[in-house]
């Protein structure tokens, strides 16, 4: 079996994000990236399949600019066997990114796509999905528990209401979410010989795809700033302040 995982290079959960002064977008300069975290999962159950004699094969994918290289030797570093950059300067949205990933399935013939259920840049919850539909093939987002099981792949689902345990057959695309499992630590020995394994470049005209984007961002900016919380001497003053000055009530 062989598995495609998709990881995406986001701004390191830790930082705190700035909004441009102009109100054109988030500002990146300078500041620390890394692999977006709900694709460390995926990287994560991927490489474990492969520990457990279920697959042969894990491939890590990443589109966008040249520095997408370091997340992908990190990929390499929590066990991934080779890597594909699809190198692309542009504003690469969640569509055209599930044309690439379309492209590199036909390509690669994976039996399995994991990735993220979201990217914590965006929160699109799409990419997944999309390629699920441009490919045909079935689907089992938001997975807390992943098990392959002959031609089956057995998920269970955080949903509104609870768990949902369903069977999909193969090939088959699965989101994961933070329960899925805990990335491994990666150690300085793997992160060494990540340096040695395969990594591809490829470009979305090599592919054949439009990544123009559909959608324009008109303004960015930051929420409004809360402000300080108030005590009051009883409850007819609350109730009186959430009528009158709230206007909840």
């Amino acid at each position: 079996m062989k598995i495609l995982v998709a990881v995406k290079r986001v701004v390191d959960f830790n930082v705190k994000v700035r909004v441009k002064s102009d109100g054109t977008g988030i500002d990146i300069g300078n500041v620390k990236m890394s692999m977006n975290p709900f694709d460390e999962i995926a990287v994560e159950a991927a490489v474990s399949l492969k520990e457990a004699g279920i697959a042969s094969e894990v491939i890590a994918v990443s589109c966008g600019p040249a520095q997408a290289q370091e997340i992908l030797r990190t990929a390499l570093a929590i066990g991934a066997d080779r890597a594909i950059l699809v190198e692309s300067q542009e504003e690469l949205q969640p569509l055209a990114v599930a044309k690439l990933l379309h492209a590199l399935v036909k390509q690669e013939a994976p039996t399995l796509i994991i990735v993220g259920k979201q990217a914590i840049d965006d929160d699109s919850n799409q990419t997944g999905q999309m390629l699920a539909a441009l490919g045909n093939m079935p689907q089992a987002t938001f997975a807390s528990t992943l098990a392959i099981t002959g031609n089956e792949a057995i998920v269970t689902r955080e949903v509104d209401g609870g768990l949902e345990t369903i069977a999909i057959s193969l090939p088959a695309v699965v989101t994961t979410d933070l329960r899925l499992n805990t990335p491994r630590y990666v150690t300085l020995p793997n992160i060494m010989k990540a340096k040695k394994k395969p990594l591809e470049l490829s470009s979305p005209a090599l592919l054949g795809v439009d990544v123009a984007p559909r959608l324009n961002t008109l303004r960015v900016s930051e929420p409004a700033s809360r402000t300080a919380g108030i005590k009051v001497p009883d409850v007819a003053t609350l109730v009186a302040r959430l009528k009158n000055d709230a206007k909840v009530i």
